[in-house]
């Protein structure tokens, strides 16, 4: 007799460690100015805010000539089709390229066309979310704010020689990675096979260092939501394929980052850390195998992914709608409607081919409702027989999880 032992899935919760934070000291500078004092006796009121206003307007104007702005090399060629480059005006453009300017050659402080009604911060964050390549930028920084500019000072999570050194690190595992694709794999398939390969060698730690960068994840293979995000943008960027990092929130979590990735000419959203098994849990204890991977997450639509995700509002997205890259759907795995003896008939053949594990995804909450409990009390033991017949075994265990989220039953057979 079959004995079932029913594994629930589980999130961890998460509440730091998965958006990169960035923290601001903004250090308000040349702001004062003093009237003189017969002036103010003679005129009032009026006159001092006017002869202020005209004081620290030339006092400014004075600082801005002194500024020292770098003479700035970063083409606006260089940064076009860069996704959240062009989410920006053309003023907060120019503040973006001498950022990236300053932060590829480590500068301590650098000097930008950024006043008290501008927010740099904002153009920094955006930077940082197209250029995944800048693992040494910690996501810190500190900025003093004059009238007509400000000098921004990043923070860096590793001095110029270390970068180097990770530098090295982080392109031998890129080589090691890419060594394992087919060179004439299709666009989906790298798209998997990266998919699979964050999933398959990274684990999801809070506690690991420089967690809101590529490095964690390629070199230390350990990171939360931001460093398998990058780490995937990264990957695909060098593969040719456009790859965007998405901020929100997740559920259980209070932020989260994922990606979209363009296919054929068509977006699909994509969370790798969600795809790892590490989410998976057994009220029983038993471990489940090592290899699983789930695959809700990859080449989804934006309708799949808000099930429990959120994107920001702040930026338009690019539309996801098609579903034609549903791992289920293209793998046999997805059931329009409930047909009890094509349900079993597949369970079967799964069992004939030693697969380690059986999936039904079905089309809607409605048809998984009527599925669910045949399948669970009838087909399961039904198709244990025939496990305990096929490879003649005196007593038959399964394990199978139901995920009601995406409309899905998993089940784990025991060939011992």
């Amino acid at each position: 007799m079959a004995r079932r032992r029913r594994k629930q899935r589980e999130r961890r919760h998460r509440s730091t460690g998965c958006a990169a934070a960035l923290i601001i000291l903004v250090i308000l500078g040349a702001g004062a100015a003093y009237g003189i004092p017969w002036i103010m006796d003679r005129f009032g009121g009026q006159v001092k805010e006017t002869f202020s206003e005209t004081v620290e307007k030339a006092v400014n104007t004075l600082a801005a000539e002194r500024a020292g702005f770098q003479e700035l090399t970063v083409s606006a060629e260089e940064v076009e089709g860069s996704f959240y480059y062009e989410q920006l005006s053309s003023e907060e453009q120019l503040i973006y390229r001498e950022l990236l300017q300053g932060v590829q050659d480590m500068e301590e402080s650098i000097t930008i066309h950024a006043g008290r009604d501008d927010r740099p911060e904002k153009v920094y964050e955006y930077l940082l979310y197209d250029r995944p390549e800048f693992f040494w930028c910690a996501g810190s920084s500190q900025m003093t704010v004059y009238e007509n500019y400000t000098e921004f000072h990043p923070g860096y999570s590793c001095t110029s020689e270390e970068r180097a050194q990770r530098q090295i690190e982080i392109d031998t595992a890129v080589s090691d990675c890419i060594a394992g694709i087919d060179p004439s794999a299709g666009e989906y398939d790298r798209i998997r096979y990266v998919y699979e390969y964050l999933v398959n060698t990274v684990n999801y730690d809070e506690n690991a260092p420089d967690n809101q960068n590529i490095y964690s994840a390629l070199v230390g293979k350990n990171s939360v939501c931001a460093g398998y995000s990058r780490a995937a943008q990264y990957l695909l960027n060098n593969m040719g394929i456009e790859c965007i990092y998405v901020v929100g929130t997740a559920q259980g979590q209070e932020a989260h980052a994922w990606n979209i990735v363009n296919c054929g000419g068509n977006y699909y959203q994509m969370d790798v850390t969600f795809g790892d098994p590490v989410f998976l849990a057994s009220e029983s204890g038993e471990n489940l195998p090592g290899n699983i991977i789930y695959y809700d997450y990859l080449c989804c639509t934006d309708e799949e992914i808000r099930a429990d995700h959120t994107p920001a509002d702040e930026v338009v997205y690019p539309s996801c709608g098609s579903d034609d890259l549903n791992y289920y759907k293209m793998n046999g795995m997805y059931y329009e409607s409930y047909d009890p003896q094509i349900l079993l008939g597949d369970m079967n053949d799964s069992i004939y081919e030693r697969q380690e594990m059986f999936v039904c995804r079905f089309s809607s909450s409605e048809v998984y409702q009527q599925a669910r409990d045949s399948v669970i009390n009838e087909l399961f033991p039904k198709a244990a027989q025939t496990l305990g017949a096929v490879y003649g075994l005196e007593q038959v265990k399964y394990t199978y999880i139901e995920d009601e989220t995406h409309n899905k039953i998993m089940v784990f057979w025991n060939y011992q």
